[in-house]
């Protein structure tokens, strides 16, 4: 009876290597529970989680593998992250976005959206970005405490998004408030909060569908809106799917960057030596921002759904698992990156080599975007010998999805 009581008691066991945990990316604790998996168990199945049953995929080969069968691991059946926001709500709002569509309607939209993303287009886009990094550098306090999230990470980024949906500039940091409920997979395990998130996406989907409806008759131009509005493959899209590929664009256009931009900051003041490498040699920058995507890895993970039974480095897949492509413990891969793969090194020969934008028909369609406003930004910090000196703990995202910084706290010096 004794025993009985004692166990009815206990607190339920956490599966250490359960890579799903919040607290972990909270506490910045996340490091040795990869390393493990990558040294005893690259593909592992845990049976409980939060968000159900998965396979942890942690090392660089079988993430590539994965990625590079689509059709096999399927970015529709499920949705891209640990999270379904409709798995057992019959009543649920399926928002559908192309990054969550197999083909062939992923080459279609995808198409649409990606002449915003040509290199012609990225030089375009650099006198503006440039012009803005420099005029947001400018403003910054010298010698006192700061937020860098919030004054140089989300005002870039928010601007950027704004300027390539032609965006009301007064209504810029809307596209911010909308990114991080979007965003954040841990609301799924909150009823209220789950709701509350579709109240706020729904009033994205109204302000979008007003500036929709303001450019059919209008001609096309260089903007997202109007991408999809004369486009074949996106001008029929319902409410839903609208609002789905919205989030999408928001969602890769403002979390991503601004958290490389936070790592940027964080990352060369933890490796001082390599910023002092860095500072003192301007050349590594366009490395140095591969090297900086790849040590922070905006985003945690991916997720695909088996359409069949299979096998992936000997383990025994079955049609309908869950697989999270954990992008921040491959791009620790040691086989790949070396003993120092944990470490920022920005003259690291085989950065560019990094899973952090994903790998086959799904990599990221803004990547060249994402590296043009971090060299950018690298750039003008350089200019003005402008060093980053952080002075307090960082405030992080508490989620497996994406992995940020909510402030982090610096004081800026000349070098």
């Amino acid at each position: 009876m004794a025993t009985l009581a004692k166990d009815a008691f206990e607190a339920p066991t956490v599966d250490p290597l359960d890579v799903s945990r919040s607290e972990l990316y909270l506490n910045d604790t996340w490091r040795e529970p990869f390393m493990r998996l990558r040294a005893e168990a690259p593909v592992h199945y845990v049976r409980d989680s939060e968000f159900g049953p998965y396979w942890s995929v942690s090392t660089y080969k079988p993430i590539v593998e994965v990625e590079s069968l689509p059709d096999l691991f399927s970015s529709e059946a499920g949705g891209i992250t640990l999270a379904n926001f409709e798995m057992g709500d019959p009543n649920a709002v399926k928002m559908p976005m192309f990054i969550a569509r197999d083909r062939p309607v992923h080459t279609a939209q995808r198409r649409t959206v990606a002449p915003a993303f040509t290199p012609s287009e990225m030089t375009r886009l650099s006198a503006e970005i440039r012009h803005r990094t420099a005029e947001v550098l400018d403003t910054l306090p010298w010698g006192e405490e700061f937020d860098w999230v919030d004054t140089v990470s989300i005002e870039l980024t928010t601007g950027m998004l704004a300027i390539l949906f032609d965006f009301p500039w007064e209504d810029r940091r809307k596209l911010t408030f909308w990114s991080d409920w979007a965003g954040d997979i841990e609301i799924i395990k909150n009823e209220e909060l789950r709701q509350q998130r579709l109240v706020h996406l729904f009033e994205c989907g109204t302000y979008f569908r007003r500036l929709w409806n303001e450019r059919l008759d209008k001609p096309r131009q260089p903007d997202l809106i109007s991408m999809m509005v004369h486009s074949d493959a996106m001008r029929e899209m319902d409410d839903h799917e609208f609002l789905g590929n919205l989030i999408l664009l928001i969602v890769g256009g403002n979390d991503t960057t601004r958290n490389t931009m936070s790592g940027l900051a964080y990352g060369l003041d933890k490796y001082a030596d390599q910023r002092t490498k860095l500072e003192a040699d301007p050349s590594l920058i366009p490395n140095a921002v591969s090297e900086i995507i790849r040590w922070q890895t905006p985003l945690a993970h991916m997720r695909r759904t088996a359409t069949a039974d299979t096998e992936l480095m000997g383990q025994q897949i079955k049609a309908g698992d869950k697989l999270a492509m954990w992008y921040i413990s491959g791009n620790r891969d040691e086989s790949v990156f070396g003993e120092d793969a944990d470490k920022l090194i920005v003259d690291r020969p085989n950065a560019r080599r990094h899973l952090a934008f994903g790998h086959g028909i799904h990599r990221c369609v803004g990547a060249r975007l994402a590296e043009l406003q971090i060299g950018i930004l690298l750039e003008e910090m350089a200019k003005r010998r402008m060093r980053v000196n952080v002075t307090g703990e960082p405030e992080r995202v508490a989620a497996c999805f994406v992995h940020g910084y909510r402030k982090l706290p610096v004081q800026l010096s000349k070098y």
